[in-house]
Formats: C-alpha cells, structure tokens, sequence
C-alpha cells in the first residue's frame, strides 16, 4: 500500500478542475455502479451452474469447485493490485482496461470445451473485474474534490455498496433463470453485453485521467508498485487457498508455505519505501484494520449460506437451478433494501452491531433447517442473512473511507475486497468440508455451528469497537456529505494552528481524520528548519513554536531518530551567485540579514546539536538546495520517514515537504512546530494543501506513534 506521503492521486485531482453541473449524475456514476457490479455477480451467478457443467464435462461436482476458488483467488490478489495500478497510472485507464478484460474472458467462457479452458475464463474474469471497485472508489473521491465537496453524498457510495450486495444475493437466482434457458455457457457469455454497455458508458461519461503516463525504467515501475510486495502477497495467498482447498485434509506443506512467504512479506513491506501491503499503517490504524477483518468474517458467514444452501437445496431437497436461484430472490431485496437505508445515515456503528446481531441470529436458525422444513421457512432463514450482507457491506465501506489514507485510497479499498474473498475462499472450504460426504441435513447444521462461532466473534469485534463509537461522534458534527466545504472557522488565536492531543490524527479536509501510521524512529530524521533568530522573528508566538520543536528534539533523543538542522546563510560566494531576478534572496543580500557567520542565522541557542546530528546549510528555500548533500546522507543513514518542523510555513515547510513527497519519502508534519508570518496561509496550507502530502500531528502525538512501531 503507497505511503500517505504519495502525492499522485491528489495531484491529479487537483489539476482536472471542478465539473460543470451535478458532478455524481447518472452519466458519472452508472459505468461505476455497473463495473463494480461484475466482480460479485460472477461470483455468485456460478453457484448455479456448478451442476450442470459437471454433467456437460462428465466430471464430479466437487472437481467444479475450483471454478470458484479461481476466481476468488484471482480476485483476492487482483483487487488491492488493480487499486495500486489505479493510483499509479489513472483510475479511467485501470477501469477501461479492466472491462475489457471482461469482455475477453466472457468470448473464452462462452467458447470453452474444457475445465481448464473455463478456469482460464474464470481467472480471467477475476483480473478484469477486480478494477471495477477500486478504481470506482479513487473516480469517486477525485470528482468530490473536483467539485470541492467534503466528501462525495452518501448515496453515491451507497450506491457503489448496494450493486455490489444485492448483485452476490441476486446472482443464483439470475443464474438459475438464465442457465434454465440457455444452458450453463450463460454463466459466461453474460459478461459480454454487460462489460460493452459498462466500456461504453466509461468512455463516455468519465473524464480521462489529467496527467499522462509515467513508466520510467522498469526498476523505477518496479519500485513504484512495489512489484515483489505484490507477489510476495499474491505467493502467500495462493499457498493458503491451497491449504483451505484441501479440507478436511490438513496440507502442512502449503500452511508452512503460507506462513513463511507472510512472514517474509512482512519483512520485505517493512524496508520498501513505498510498500504495497503497508504494514506499519494496519499496526497503527486499528481502526482500518478492524474494518478489514470484520467484513471478511461477515461475507465468509455470507457466502457459506450462499453457496451451502443453494448445493443443499439442489441436491438434498431437489430443486432445480432455476428454483433454487428463484428462493434466494427476497435475500437479494433485501440485501439492497438494507444498504439503501443505512447508506442514508451518518453514524455506522449501530448498523454494524445490528449485522452482527442478525448474522449470530441467521447461524442460530440455521440450525433448525432440515430436509422437512417449510420452504417459507427456509426463505425467512436466507432473508435474515440478506439483511446482514446489506448493513454489513455499507457500513463497513463508510469506516473504510474514513480511515484509509487519501493518496492509498485504491489499494485499502482493493484489500478491503481481498478481505472479502479470502472469507469467501475459507467458506468454499467449510462447505466442502460439511459436504465432503455428501450433502445432507447433517452437514448444514455443522456449516451452522461454524456460523455461530463466527457471528459471535463478529459480534464481540464490533462491540467492543470504541473507535467506531468515536467516528460516529466525529462525522456526525462534520457538514453533510456531499456538501461543499468551507473549511473550519477562523482561530481565535491565530499564531498557534495544532491538532488535538489526545490522538494520533491527520486532517484530511475530504475524508475527515485517519488514523496516522506508525514510525520507526532508526529510519526517521527529524528535520528542524530554518529555527533562527532571523527568521523567529517575522513569526508569531516564536516562544511558542521553538519550544515545542525542542520537544520534538528531546523525542527525537529519547527514541534514537536522527536529527538534521537546517539553516539558510549565505557566504559570501553565495551572495555573489545570487542573480537579480531572485527576488526572494536578491533583496536579503542587499539587506546582509542572511549573511553566514553572524548570531542573526545560527541555529537557535535553545536547540543544541549532538555529536551524531546532521547540520545542514542551505543557499535557497529547501533544505534540499544545501552545500551538503542532504539526500545522500539520509540514505546512508537508512532513513525512508521524515518528520518536519520548520518556520516557515509557506517557506521552507511548503518546498521541502514537496520535494521530499516526490522523493517518496513517508512524511509528518509538525503542525505546531511550524508557523508562518501571515497565520491564514498557514491555516490554508495544513488543512488543504499538506494533508495530500503528510500526516498533520502533534509533538505529542510522536510518543504514541513511535511506540505503536515498536
């Protein structure tokens, strides 16, 4: 996952300009809506077909399965890799190439004679629908802040929810109707008249990506998407299905595998400089990292009644295709029902407790389902599970959101979707192993005592959630999404612009606050810039702010950071080289207030270099234009993070920051270590500008980050 320091993503946001008109209209949000609607209607509308193309192919039905397991697999590894592509090459260029894609898959579906030629099809439905989601979530946040909204209207995202759970509920009984009429090659060849009507609607109604792209050398590409991190992950994921595919058996040669690809993938994340799977942010956003565990364990719930029931009521009860579908009708209903109305409000916690409560609920009446039970009955049972699948799908996607960190929006929302299918791979394997006999009345009650223990960890997980309480208080008093910010009220006191204390926050002015991730202070330089008393002077409350970088110096001590002061002076050479047509440093060399050697540009007396420390002179703003070669040394010094502080504001803070985001170094900001001479340009700059760049903490936030790093 990219550093919260990336700036592509924003950037490119920034410079497309605002859309004319309703900026979420039918013309914007359809190709979404119905792109992400491909991946979970191929996923679920296969549960129908697993029979009759066992007949057509005259294999076992169990040998089918892999048919979803493909998919999910491939899904699982596609999602978060399609989401870091987007934020890499365009968000329009990843969703366009992704519907092709389908379109493709759905010609070699329609054409296969063979099980491996429908795997390949399978596989290659999931790469291509796995852009849908990821891509739609960095679109959707790119046209909320074209158009200067806090954030996009909850019906959008809503919307976005909805396609995507009432299409995995509706999926079997669509399944059911179209295999009943054309035969189970219609499982595929639906995918080509929707993916053309979702490719042109894309080309029509989304802008194209602004910047243009940008390869470089296949090591720098390398580097960028983190390309090892992605098959290190991908390694880890295909030993574990392997693992989960083989039950009952136990395959300890794939678990071994699956542990220790994890672990070296842990440890290979932890060096990059621009992970993939950002390690140190799941540590320390808790929050996001609860999000992702909970909607895996909610759709592995989900999809065990899915595929379970739906085999049970074929086979144990008789149905067909067409009539097994046709009972899972008012569980679709109602999963978009539930979505649509909790997409309608702001607080989430409820809403998830609720999805816990009727998912432990579900599981429990699962028990008393049998081979003599009502059909209404059963219906009632798969209702309640829809109701869960479409609270639990909304709800979680809005705390996604909230927390996941602007510039690595694509890749959280592509792992939030890999979450989602590894708990779909596990509840493959549950139901294969309940049924491994053969299936029977016996069997689903086991898939119902699995149920029950996973809705009671749901359930325990959510309750248990404080965090989820305090961003329902957070978002509750933010404007109405959709709204258009006007940014927070002026200060009171102008000279002093600091986060809260009491946590580890970064203000980002589109998504609210996020948790900000973890430091590792050996590879973190604290850099305190140009605290001299020639510049202290043109600031407000100087004691204020030097004060406080002096705690940032004495965390630096006491955690082992390197610490860099930076100081602009000019030797006389210096002045000379300085051409007329700098205004900036034309008129202090004219006034000599910049000249090296005098007390005015020393390092202030109450900020005391150690022997270890780096001290930098610079001839311009940054504190990258110095006689020392700043880059060099921090790379020799094993540092990818830096920590800022620096006066002032619009100065050296403004062209260091950026500078050192397009070095991709992983970034915090001070923000009340920093100030500036005009406190509204300041104001502007960390709540509007930065925050796409760093994250915006407190001195008193360092111990805390530091420690969870630990």
């Amino acid at each position: 996952m990219p550093s919260a320091g990336d700036t592509r993503t924003p950037e490119r946001i920034s410079e497309a300009g605002a859309p004319r008109g309703n900026p979420f209209g039918a013309r914007f949000v359809a190709p979404l809506y119905l792109g992400a609607s491909l991946n979970p209607v191929n996923s679920s509308i296969i549960a129908t077909a697993l029979v009759a193309i066992a007949a057509a192919l005259h294999i076992p039905v169990g040998d089918t399965a892999i048919l979803i397991s493909s998919l999910y697999l491939t899904s699982a590894l596609a999602q978060p890799a399609a989401g870091r592509l987007a934020e890499e090459f365009g968000p329009r260029r990843i969703f366009v190439a992704g519907i092709t894609l389908v379109l493709a898959a759905g010609i070699v579906g329609s054409l296969a004679h063979s099980l491996t030629a429908l795997i390949v099809a399978r596989v290659l439905i999931g790469a291509g629908t796995s852009a849908g989601y990821p891509a739609a979530m960095l679109l959707i946040r790119r046209r909320a802040e074209q158009a200067g909204h806090a954030a996009p209207p909850r019906e959008v995202l809503g919307g976005l929810s909805i396609t995507g759970a009432a299409t995995v509920a509706v999926g079997p009984a669509i399944g059911g109707l179209l295999i009943g009429w054309a035969g189970w090659r219609a499982a595929f060849w639906i995918n080509i008249p929707v993916a053309a009507v979702a490719l042109v609607l894309a080309l029509a109604g989304i802008a194209q990506d602004p910047e243009p792209v940008r390869f470089g050398s296949p090591r720098a590409l390398a580097s960028r998407i983190d390309l090892l991190g992605m098959l290190g992950f991908g390694g880890s994921l295909t030993a574990l299905m392997v693992f989960l595919d083989a039950l009952p058996r136990l395959d300890w040669p794939a678990l071994a595998a699956a542990l220790a690809l994890a672990a070296a993938l842990v440890g290979w994340e932890l060096r990059a400089a621009q992970p993939f799977l950002d390690v140190r942010l799941l540590v320390a956003n808790g929050a996001l990292t609860r999000t992702y565990l909970r909607n895996g364990l909610t759709l592995m719930g989900t999809y065990v009644i899915l595929y379970g029931l739906t085999q049970w009521l074929e086979v144990a009860r008789g149905l067909s295709a067409y009539q097994a579908g046709l009972m899972l009708m008012p569980m679709g209903v109602l999963t978009a029902l539930a979505a649509r109305v909790v997409s309608r409000r702001a607080a989430v916690r409820w809403p998830l407790i609720a999805c816990a409560v009727l998912l432990l609920v579900g599981a429990v009446a699962t028990l008393f389902v049998g081979s003599g039970t009502p059909i209404a009955a059963v219906i009632c049972v798969t209702a309640v599970f829809g109701l869960t699948s479409g609270a639990g799908t909304v709800a979680n996607q809005t705390v996604l959101y909230q927390e996941a960190p602007a510039a690595a929006l694509g890749t959280a929302s592509g792992l939030l979707r890999t979450f989602g299918y590894i708990g779909s791979i596990a509840s493959a394997a549950i139901t294969g192993t309940a049924f491994h006999r053969g299936v029977s009345d016996s069997g689903l009650h086991s898939i119902a005592w699995v149920l029950v223990a996973i809705s009671a960890l749901v359930l325990v997980m959510t309750v248990l959630d404080r965090q989820l309480a305090r961003a329902d208080r957070h978002h509750t008093n933010q404007p109405p999404a959709g709204a258009r910010n006007p940014g927070p009220a002026p200060s009171t006191e102008p000279t002093r612009t600091e986060p809260p204390r009491t946590e580890s926050r970064s203000a980002d002015m589109t998504t609210g606050t996020h948790t900000a991730p973890a430091l590792d202070p050996a590879r973190t330089a604290l850099l305190l810039m140009d605290f001299q008393p020639v510049v202290l002077g043109a600031v407000p409350d100087p004691q204020g702010v030097l004060a406080r970088a002096g705690e940032a110096l004495a965390w630096a001590r006491a955690h082992g950071a390197h610490v860099v002061f930076v100081r602009v002076a000019l030797a006389e050479k210096d002045a000379a080289a300085v051409p007329a047509h700098n205004k900036t440093f034309s008129q202090a060399v004219a006034a000599g207030y910049l000249t090296d050697g005098t007390a005015a540009t020393a390092v202030h007396e109450s900020l005391k270099a150690g022997e270890d420390d780096l001290t930098v002179r610079k001839t311009r703003i940054s504190a990258f234009a110095s006689d020392t070669d700043l880059r060099a040394e921090l790379r020799a010094r094993g540092v990818d993070t830096l920590v800022l502080a620096g006066l002032s504001t619009s100065g050296v803070v403004l062209t260091t920051l950026r500078q050192a985001a397009d070095e991709d170094y992983r970034l915090f900001l001070l923000a009340d270590a920093t100030a500036d001479p005009d406190p509204e340009v300041h104001r502007v700059l960390m709540e509007k500008v930065f925050p796409h760049q760093a994250e915006i903490i407190s001195t008193a936030d360092l111990a805390a980050l530091s420690t969870a790093a630990a």
